[in-house]
């Protein structure tokens, strides 16, 4: 169920509506639209700045690059985002025609190659693709309009204030002409600038922010004609499996690749080159089999005897290092923020009340394994694959063949799920170097088991929090020592410390408490295996951590968590950074702080709704409790709480209540779907999904020891909008839902059995 609430001073004031679960380039749209109904010369909305200008590409605001329109009026709008669920491929080009005035259903949405110098940034990564993107959606679509209304106006000899835009189509008086009538005249008008477009009032909008819009891939998903990575295939085509080295950065001694290859439908057994990070998205090696089809391809590598030399890193257990890490946050860490004089607050205080919460490494497992079809000939690339990233993937595959990025196309499918794994496309690499050895097209497929062995994990962590309080129990001092080793360590040397301009920002340092004396630091932890980025990146162990905390901290002061969490918060306030000690150059989501600071009122709004949502306080049946948990990531807020309760062994969560702040929402249903999608994947890991190591290897296989929370335990998902007019930035929506999730659930399970867990996955059974 969605709700929407009104936000004022922080407040959430009331519940206003509950809803069930060629140049030639021109759209056309469904509300009545006059340029006589926009007040004032200029425009309706005031840019604001926002990160995407500092991304690679920026924000590319040309219509005639994205826009193009038929004689017979078809729309087509291109999606130059990567499609897994989240609702990109639909949004953006919904603000679009929506601004334009296009009538949807005369849209058609096409698949932008990676090609970052004609379309902009394409990464679609970070909870970043409307924040970034929308103001230049909308420019587009105004432009569009704008000229078509222009070219209306020419062709009648009349003003264009006299010309009325409705359903597809162009009025004056007794004159009507459909925007396929008007495409080649409008593309001879000059493109407008942003001032001299008098773009909607928010009360004009026809599809944005109006949550009727389903994604446009919803039909072929549902009957199966959707294509995604494996979908694709080209004549001649040869399907490759490959062995790759068990333990990161291993080589191989020997193999039995020359019998394999003389197996019935074996094409080739081929070497693929050895990397050890930093590699960035590099293969990890290892022997490949090209086989006429998959399952020759499967019985050929089931037959591959290979010995491996496995390096410096064939000695990592995560048991022993996690001890380790522990160990590390106990002591003192290099200090990233600090407020007052922490030291002194503890060594004066009646009590130091203080936990360490850990959290294993972490595997994507997107629905869809990796897989790219690659086609090397007459020294050109094309690659077809479900990347996340197809410009940084096009650069990776020039790099890797010694060729130019102009002679490489990269072709996006439909993701079957990302989550960041597929921003890393090693997959594609090695279908390409492939194709260029055996000569022929050769789709790279990895399996299930392939995916967890060989990910790009997130990083296993260890966070120690203490706290001094005084006599009257209030909270004098905050520590907060995290020990992780850094997703950087793909890119560059391991220091073993966390890259200062992005991971402590995520839930270390910006922790919004209002405490008079902060430490936070960080502790040194080398890495064993490949780290990238997981949906929610580091705030999951952070949050996981803090939100334990809360909760504990509340028990031992003999306070409830709602109440807990407000005294930690305090009045609301926007956050001063030289004031609260923040260090310059603190990561704020790649945004610059004017304009999304935090604001601590948004936060605990957030969580006050959700307990309000839930029934926080209220008599709940024996064995049931009620978990709070709050986080700000992406620049969005999050409070959420969880009923939970314990059957026949299980732990079981009947409903999770959550609520999302991220500023104006274009798109409230897709919003909904991926704020269940983060509470089904957060409960997995609370409760399941954890990835372990022995003498260098990957533990787990696939689901069965490496689970996910399945259908019988699925909560009841009620989700709450905080509700923010346009001249509120949009902030991020795919990952600030998720890391509240985990503690929610561990607290609710306290109150439910009076059993604290402090490491997850904490396993299905109480």
């Amino acid at each position: 169920m969605l709700k929407y609430i009104t936000h004022a001073k922080s407040k959430a004031i009331e519940t206003i509506a509950v809803k069930k679960t060629s140049r030639r380039a021109f759209l056309g749209g469904t509300a009545v639209f006059t340029l006589a109904a926009f007040a004032t010369k200029g425009h309706a909305f005031t840019k604001w700045e926002h990160g995407g200008s500092e991304m690679p590409g920026g924000a590319v605001e040309d219509p005639l690059i994205f826009v193009s329109i038929d004689t017979d009026g078809t729309v087509t709008l291109v999606a130059h985002r990567s499609e897994m669920g989240q609702g990109a491929r639909t949004s953006i080009p919904m603000v679009m025609a929506d601004e334009m005035e296009a009538d949807w259903s005369r849209v058609k949405i096409v698949q932008a190659e990676g090609d970052e110098a004609r379309y902009g940034n394409q990464n679609t990564d970070g909870s970043r693709s409307l924040r970034h993107n929308i103001q230049a959606a909308r420019k587009i679509g105004g432009s569009i309009r704008h000229m078509l209304q222009t070219a209306a106006a020419e062709k009648w000899g009349v003003d264009p204030s006299a010309v009325v835009i409705e359903n597809h189509k162009a009025r004056s008086g007794s004159n009507s002409a459909d925007f396929g009538e008007l495409a080649e005249a409008a593309m001879e008008v000059p493109v407008p600038a942003h001032e001299d477009i008098q773009y909607k009032s928010e009360d004009q909008f026809r599809y944005i922010g109006k949550g009727e819009v389903q994604i446009v891939d919803l039909k072929d998903i549902t009957t199966g004609a959707a294509v995604y990575g494996a979908d694709v295939s080209l004549p001649g085509m040869k399907v490759a499996v490959a062995l790759r080295p068990p333990v990161v950065g291993g080589k191989i001694v020997s193999h039995n690749g020359e019998e394999v290859a003389a197996r019935p439908g074996v094409v080739g057994v081929y070497e693929l080159p050895h990397s050890i990070p930093p590699a960035g998205f590099a293969p990890l090696g290892g022997v490949a089999v090209v086989a006429d089809n998959t399952w020759a391809a499967l019985d050929a590598r089931d037959a591959l005897q290979v010995e491996w030399d496995d390096g410096p890193h064939g000695g990592y257990n995560t048991n022993s290092y996690m001890d380790e890490m522990k160990a590390t946050a106990l002591e003192k860490g290099t200090v990233l923020r600090t407020k007052g004089d922490q030291e002194s607050a503890f060594a004066n205080a009646a009590k130091i009340v203080g936990q360490t919460y850990s959290q294993d490494h972490v595997a994507h497992i997107p629905m869809e394994p990796p897989v790219a079809l690659a086609n090397f000939s007459d020294n050109k690339l094309e690659v077809w694959a479900p990347v996340q990233h197809p410009q940084q993937a096009r650069d990776d595959l020039a790099a890797a063949m010694g060729m130019e990025a102009t002679d490489v196309r990269v072709n996006v499918t439909l993701l079957g799920g990302g989550f960041g794994r597929k921003s890393k496309a090693d997959f594609a690499t090695e279908a390409a170097l492939l194709s260029k050895m055996a000569g022929v097209p050769v789709r790279m497929q990895w399996t299930r088991e392939d995916d967890i062995r060989h990910s790009f994990y997130h990083t296993v962590s260890a966070e120690r929090i203490e706290v001094s309080v005084d006599e009257s129990n209030k909270v004098t001092g905050w520590r907060h020592n995290s020990v992780a080793p850094s997703l950087m360590t793909t890119f560059a040397p391991d220091t073993g410390y966390q890259q200062f301009g992005i991971e402590p920002g995520m839930g270390l340092i910006d922790v919004p408490f209002d405490i008079a004396n902060i430490s936070c630091e960080n502790g040194q932890a080398m890495a064993h295996t490949r780290l990238g980025w997981f949906r929610s990146v580091s705030n999951n162990p952070r949050a996981w951590a803090i939100g334990s905390f809360v909760s504990e901290l509340a028990s031992e002061l003999g306070k409830d968590e709602l109440t807990m969490w407000k005294e930690l918060i305090g009045a609301p306030r926007t956050l001063d950074p030289a004031a609260e000690g923040l260090p310059d150059g603190w990561f704020n989501y790649g945004e610059p702080v004017k304009g999304f600071e935090i604001k601590t009122g948004r936060l605990l709004n957030c969580l006050e709704q959700a307990a309000d949502s839930i029934g926080y306080g209220k008599p709940l049946p024996e064995g049931e409790g009620i978990g709070l948990a709050a986080h700000r990531s992406f620049v969005s807020y999050c409070g959420a709480a969880a009923r939970v309760t314990v059957v026949d062994g299980e732990i079981r969560v009947p409903e999770v209540h959550v609520v999302l702040d991220a500023g104006f929402v274009a798109n409230p249903e897709r919003v909904e779907s991926q704020i269940q999608g983060a509470v089904i994947q957060g409960m997995s890991n609370a409760l399941h999904s954890g990835i372990t190591f022995t003498d260098g290897a990957v533990d787990q296989t696939n689901y069965n020891d490496y689970d996910v929370v399945r259908s019988p335990n699925f909560p009841v998902v009620t989700t709450i909008l905080v509700e923010h007019p346009f001249s509120e930035p949009p902030t991020g929506v795919g990952e600030p839902c998720m890391p509240p999730i985990s503690p929610a659930i561990a607290n609710g399970l306290f109150h439910a059995t009076g059993k604290r867990n402090r490491h997850i996955p904490m396993g299905p059974n109480a």
